[in-house]
């Protein structure tokens, strides 16, 4: 009996030592004591060149701060990094032009940044013809 008493006052410590532990984790995430939640955020400037490691300062009322950021470097900064768009396949390759061209409608902005809602790029069209048969033998065997 005292044995069965024991491991249920130790399930309780270890029961009341985790839930202090996960009070103490929410205290942990609320760090600034920033009381704003309207925070407007300016785009990501690169430390260095036009792209990598950078910051994003970002106001709210009095206050300000900085978050780091990262531009990737194979990113099209015509669009900025903070406008994420889902692109459709590309069209047919203009005979006219040589290019090839899609449009883009924005899936995301992040930090309200002012984003396009549909952009189009253009490439060069490729002077390869790719053959179907990927994977296929070109055997014609019966």
């Amino acid at each position: 009996m005292q044995v069965r008493g024991l491991l249920l006052f130790l399930a309780l410590m270890l029961l009341a030592a985790t839930t202090e532990a996960g009070k103490n984790k929410k205290e942990k995430v609320k760090k600034d004591g920033s009381e704003c939640e309207d925070w407007h955020w300016g785009p990501c400037v690169p430390n260095s060149k036009d792209c990598g490691l950078g910051y994003r300062e970002g106001t709210c009322k009095n206050e300000s701060k900085k978050l780091k950021c990262k531009i990737p470097c194979n990113w099209k900064k015509k669009f900025g990094a903070d406008c994420k768009y889902k692109f459709e396949s590309w069209g047919g390759c203009s005979t006219q032009m040589g290019v090839k061209t899609r449009s883009g409608i924005l899936k995301k902005a992040l930090y309200n940044a002012q984003c396009e809602e549909i952009v189009y790029v253009t490439k060069p069209c490729s002077s390869k013809t790719k053959s179907k048969s990927k994977g296929q033998s070109q055997c014609p065997c019966s």
